[in-house]
Order: C-alpha cells, then sequence, then structure tokens
C-alpha cells in the first residue's frame, strides 16, 4: 500500500470552554463556524486540495468508475406515465441531460406531448439546480412549481398559465416547496420554514387573483413543524403539525379556502396520528393503546378522539404505516417481520386481501395514485437484485399489469443473489441484514464487504435497488444493509429501543452485525468497510470510537457527529424538534448519555479506520464545521498510520449534488477510496 503524503491541513486552534451542568468541554476548532470567514474558506479549500492529492494514484480509477456507474444510468430515462382525468404526466430525461423535462399528454399516450418545466432549460447558469415537479390546479389549467438554486432547501414558487404556456407574474420567494390547490383553482396553500432555524412554522393561503398572501397558521411551538397536504378526494385540505412523538391535524373544506381550519383532535403528547378521506368520513391511523398503530373512523362533524370508531385493530405482529383511500376501496401499507407489505380491503374493511410477492427480502409501496374513483391502484416493486417495477393492480380483480421496469442498461440481475439474514446481538435481540453479492460469491472468508446503516428517526433502510452497488460487488465485494434499531423496520418498538436513552442500541447492532458477518465468514476481518450518511454519520463516528479495529475504511457522508453541542445549540437549525430523538441536553441525564457516545466527545488516542468525510458548505441538516472538527481532532488523536480526508462541495447542501451525474460523481469518490485503501 503506498504511503499517504503526511502534510495535512492543520487549522488553528482557537480554544473555547463551553460549559453545561458544570462539565467544562474544551473544543479547539469551534471557530470553523464562521461561516463568512475567509480563514475557514481557505482551511475547507486546503483540505479539498489534500483529498485531491492523496488520491491521485486512483484518479484514473474514479474516473473508471463514474464511467461505469453512468453506464447503469438509462441516459433517456423516463417514469411510468401517471393518469389524472384527461391527462398522463410523466417526467423524462433527453440524453446528456443532467435534469428532467415534466410533460404531459391530452387524451392518451399518442397524445401530443406538452412540455410543463423544461428543467435543463431553467438550469443554466446554476451550479445546483432543483426543481420539485409540476403541482397542477383541480381544472388541470394552471400549475405551480418550486425551484431552489442554492441547496440550503429554501424554495421560490411559480406559476405557469397551461392554456397560454406563459409563466405569471407572481413568485413566492423563500419558502418550502409544500404547495396545495383549493378546489376554485386560484388559491394555493403553502408553508414557509422560519429564516434561521429552517423549522416549517407556518402555512399561508396566497390568491392569484389578488396577488396577497394571508397567514392560517403559526405553529408557536418549536419542537414541532407544520406542513399543508390534500386528501385523494380533493374534499378536505389539511394541516399537519408534528414533532418526533406527537401530532394534531386541522382541516378545511377544499371549496372554502377562506374558512377557519378547525381542529381535528387536540395534541396530546405521544398521540401520534394521521387524517385523510373517504368523502363521507375521515380515516385516521392512530398510536392511542396501540403502538403498532390502528385505522379508525370518524364522521364528519364528530373528529373527536372520543367519537373514533375502530375499523382495523392493533396487532402486535404487524406495523400500520400508511393509509390511501378511494372511493370504494381502501390500500394499507404495513410491515411485519420487517418486510413491507400491501393489504387492499373495501371500505369497510372487509374482503382483504394481500398482494404477493415472490422474493424473501424486497420492498413494496403504494405508488403514484391520482384518481380517487377508480379500481386500479398504483405500487412499486424492488429488491437489492431487482430494478424497480411499477404494477397496476384492479382491486376488484386482482389482475396485475406491469407498467414499466426501470431499464438499467448494462446490468443482467441473474449474475446476483440476495440474502436475508438474522442475527442475534449482544442483548438477545435478532436483527436482519439484507445481503448482495455475485451468484457464485464464495462464503469463506476472503472477500471484502460494505455493510451500510442508518438506524434513526424511525426511518427504514429497506432493501432497495441501488445500480451504483455493482461497481463493488463485481470487484467481489458483497454489500450488507443492517436493519439495525433506531429505524422502524420491524415495528414501533424497534424505533422506540434505539433513540434517546437507548440509543446506544443502535451502534451495538451495527458493530454485532458486523462481527457476525466476519464470523459467518461473508468478510475477510481485515477487509471490512463500513458506510452512513446525516444519522447514520453519527453512527459511523460512534462505531469508529467503539470498535476501530473492526473496520479497515469509513465513509461518512455529511455526518452529525457534534451531538451535544448541536443539542445545545437553539440557533441551529432542527435542534429543538429533535429532543425526542437524541434527547434534551439541558437535561442531566440526557446530557450524560449522549455525553457518552457523541463521536467529537468521544474521539481519544487510538489507531482510527482509513476514513474519507464528505460535506456540503451550504448544508442545513449538518453544519459543515461539524464534519470539519471532526476531522481535525480525529487526525490529532490518531495512532495509526491510516488516512484521514475530508472533502466539501463548496456549492451544494445536505443532499450534495443536484446533476443526475454530478451525483455519481460524488459516489466514485468514495468507491475509488475504498478500492484504494483495499489495496486493490
Amino acid at each position: 500500500m503506498h504511503k499517504f503524503p503526511h502534510e495535512y491541513p492543520k487549522p488553528e486552534k482557537k480554544t473555547v470552554t463551553l460549559n453545561k451542568h458544570e462539565d467544562p468541554r474544551k473544543d479547539d476548532y469551534f471557530w470553523l463556524r464562521e461561516r463568512e470567514n475567509p480563514q475557514v474558506i481557505d482551511y475547507l479549500n486546503k483540505e479539498n486540495a489534500y483529498t485531491a492529492e492523496v488520491m491521485k494514484p486512483v484518479q484514473s480509477l474514479e474516473e473508471k468508475l463514474f464511467q461505469e456507474l453512468k453506464s447503469r444510468v438509462k441516459e433517456d430515462e423516463s417514469s411510468a406515465p401517471v393518469k389524472d382525468g384527461d391527462y398522463y404526466y410523466q417526467g423524462r430525461y433527453e440524453i446528456g441531460q443532467q435534469y428532467p423535462l415534466f410533460t404531459r399528454r391530452k387524451g392518451s399516450l399518442q397524445g401530443a406531448e406538452e412540455i410543463l418545466i423544461n428543467v435543463p432549460e431553467l438550469a443554466k447558469g446554476h451550479s445546483f439546480y432543483q426543481s420539485t415537479g409540476p403541482v397542477v390546479s383541480p381544472n388541470q389549467q394552471l400549475m405551480a412549481f418550486s425551484v431552489d438554486t442554492v441547496g440550503r432547501r429554501f424554495f421560490t414558487i411559480y406559476f405557469k398559465d397551461l392554456k397560454t404556456g406563459k409563466t405569471l407574474p407572481d413568485k413566492i420567494e423563500n419558502v418550502r416547496p409544500n404547495v396545495v390547490w383549493a378546489n376554485d383553482n386560484e388559491t394555493i396553500f403553502y408553508s414557509e420554514q422560519h429564516p434561521e432555524t429552517l423549522r416549517s412554522e407556518k402555512i399561508y393561503r396566497y390568491s392569484l387573483k389578488t396577488h396577497k398572501k394571508d397567514l392560517v397558521y403559526y405553529e408557536k411551538d418549536d419542537t414541532f413543524s407544520t406542513y399543508v397536504y390534500k386528501s385523494l378526494s380533493e374534499k378536505y385540505i389539511y394541516i399537519g403539525t408534528q414533532s418526533t412523538l406527537t401530532t394534531e391535524v386541522m382541516y378545511l373544506d377544499a371549496n372554502k379556502p377562506y374558512d377557519t381550519f378547525k381542529v381535528f383532535a387536540p395534541r396530546e403528547r405521544e398521540h401520534e396520528y394521521s387524517v385523510t378521506d373517504g368523502g363521507d368520513k375521515f380515516y385516521i391511523i392512530s398510536n392511542k393503546n396501540a403502538k403498532n398503530y390502528k385505522l379508525m373512523t370518524a364522521e364528519i362533524g364528530h373528529t373527536q378522539v372520543k367519537d373514533w370508531k375502530e375499523l382495523i385493530p392493533h396487532r402486535a405482529d404487524t406495523y400500520l404505516q400508511d393509509v390511501t383511500v378511494f372511493k370504494n376501496y381502501l390500500v394499507l401499507e404495513e410491515r411485519k417481520n420487517g418486510l413491507t407489505q400491501i393489504q387492499i380491503t373495501d371500505r369497510q374493511g372487509q374482503h382483504s386481501y394481500y398482494i404477493p410477492f415472490a422474493d424473501e427480502s424486497y420492498l413494496a409501496s403504494v405508488g403514484d395514485n391520482r384518481e380517487y374513483d377508480t379500481e386500479s391502484v398504483r405500487f412499486d416493486y424492488e429488491s437489492m437484485r431487482r430494478p424497480p417495477s411499477v404494477y397496476d393492480i384492479n382491486m376488484k380483480t386482482h389482475q396485475q399489469e406491469l407498467k414499466k421496469t426501470h431499464e438499467v442498461p448494462n446490468y443482467d440481475a441473474n449474475l446476483y443473489r440476495t440474502e436475508r439474514v438474522f442475527f442475534t446481538v449482544r442483548d438477545g435481540t435478532q436483527v436482519p441484514v439484507s445481503l448482495i453479492m455475485k451468484r457464485d460469491q464464495k462464503l469463506d472468508g476472503t472477500a471484502p464487504m460494505l455493510i451500510y446503516g442508518y438506524g434513526s428517526y424511525g426511518a427504514n433502510m429497506d432493501p432497495w435497488f441501488s445500480s451504483d452497488v455493482f461497481s463493488l460487488v463485481d470487484r467481489g465485494f458483497i454489500y450488507a444493509k443492517a436493519h439495525i434499531r433506531g429505524g422502524s423496520e420491524m415495528g414501533r418498538d424497534w424505533y422506540d429501543n434505539g433513540r434517546t436513552l437507548k440509543k446506544k442500541n443502535t451502534f451495538y447492532d451495527f458493530i454485532d452485525c458486523t462481527d457476525a458477518l466476519v464470523k459467518a465468514k461473508y468478510a475477510d476481518p481485515k477487509r471490512v468497510y463500513a458506510m452512513g450518511g446525516s444519522a447514520g454519520g453519527l453512527l459511523m463516528g460512534a462505531i469508529m470510537n467503539m470498535r476501530p479495529d473492526l473496520y479497515h475504511g469509513i465513509v461518512a457522508q455529511v455526518p452529525f457527529v457534534d451531538v451535544i453541542t448541536t443539542m445545545l445549540d437553539e440557533s441551529i437549525p432542527l435542534t429543538t424538534s429533535e429532543y425526542d430523538e437524541w434527547g434534551n441536553p439541558n437535561d442531566k441525564t440526557a446530557y450524560d448519555y449522549i455525553k457518552s457516545y457523541s463521536p467529537y466527545d468521544n474521539v481519544k488516542p487510538q489507531a482510527y479506520p482509513n476514513t474519507l468525510v464528505t460535506t456540503g458548505l451550504h448544508d442545513s441538516q449538518v453544519q459543515y464545521w461539524e464534519p470539519a472538527k471532526w476531522v481535525s481532532k480525529l487526525r490529532e488523536n490518531n495512532k495509526g498510520d491510516s488516512v484521514i480526508l475530508l472533502k466539501t462541495d463548496m456549492e451544494s447542501g445536505h443532499g450534495g449534488a443536484s446533476g443526475r451525474f454530478d451525483q455519481l460523481k460524488d459516489t466514485a469518490t468514495e468507491y475509488a477510496f475504498i478500492l484504494m485503501i483495499d489495496g486493490k
């Protein structure tokens, strides 16, 4: 293995002592948060130059990987057309373009194509450009669309008259891309975030007739955020407001946009509920005395909890995630034994059946459905080996029709195999792991392995398809996805046992699954690599402190690593809304527990794995200075000869680059780093 240049950049130390609960913590690099300070920008640029220098030997490999990743992207890709009334809506890419066109055709798929949003044209001259696509008025004659040109998730809403093709003069700046039309085709509702903390806190009504906006709801509690949505029946518009563990919903007749929103059921701590309707009645998913949620109904005008009636009871082994209400059917998204399933029933909860799926490990979800009065529901299906497919199923006859399979050039599913295994971790819990490898892969303890995890916010890391991973799998890697606690893969308990004062289960699960995979000869113990992003980057930071010997290399994308300092700083975006996730460090018990795992606070003199850390200067979720401080502290304490790199995208935010090919460049860098340290 070649020796790395050792002259890495060293930012100046300007020690600050942070004091809480009579516990002084020294932070040498606190000053790196000065975003406008030229010294900070200069330091980040130096780190980028150092990373480029270290990775020079694999420059041609990185380019080769990029071309390989790109070769598995169909250049003129399109989505399955979605029917809405007389129109078929679709997104499609043209060859060579980074961004899509949004289009529609009238009457049939053979109708003349109308371009609604030409994103490649609009993105010209912008280094970052994100458009959320068209939001069309009920009469389909007007369209709203939202655009972010920086990456900090502040959008501008524009309007277009689809009869004339002209963009209207109205524009609404610095808001969320969350837009709903009232049934009068001239009023919209949208949400606005706080300029500093980015908490979505206000709902406005805007009239295209008077060009005036008025505030209809302000969420005062800074642990809650708010958004607006409309039911498929188009009968009601809803305002949802939520914290980690508590929700509240308000509703309004979509035909009467100037009426006042009414509270559906007042918020109660730890009661989470969501509401939609079937025109004549409401359907509520609630966790009241139902950890895995149940389905309730309420009559119009009788929406208090005491008036709700049970339709589908709580089930200890089934986690109810969502319901879509059609005119004559209900479609439920559920999880059982860690796998997704779709149940279809009539509106009375009778005559139910499950859509059958063949693979042992897969991901199925309800797709893009825009029509209320229909017998057909669209669903999406994929696995780590099978590219995403879009199906329509007739809810009456159960007849399925494949509408589209995502085309992946230069890919043959038959060359690979997937597995789903359970490993028993230290407290006796069984944790599922999904794997993909070459079909003829021998499990003899010689293969390199990349293990991926997240484990926060109840978010599921399902066994979805990623065409990128085959650049590693084809080179002999086994790719593993650990479904650790902190997600909801195995139900609500899975989440509750991986947050606040049980957060360490997330880290232990990941370490124990890694150990078990090595013992079961899935991997060579000297060739184990781990990857995670955001809260999954916190996971990477924690496991590196706890078991640095287990991993030869780590990729930490936009990692949340300075947990205490960030959670004590209420001016930083997303802090106050996350106390139920991490704990509130203003409370001493929570403070002590967070301090015992916070990656930045637990860096100590020991041999650390080879590490690549990525961040974006405009990141609104995890501020760039967390990774920057952490890298400097890791290097100072590193007792081994591993290399620790920081790469900052000076032009993007939390999601990385905005163009589809630019995103692949980030992946090519990460894979080239892994292959470089694997010595191949």
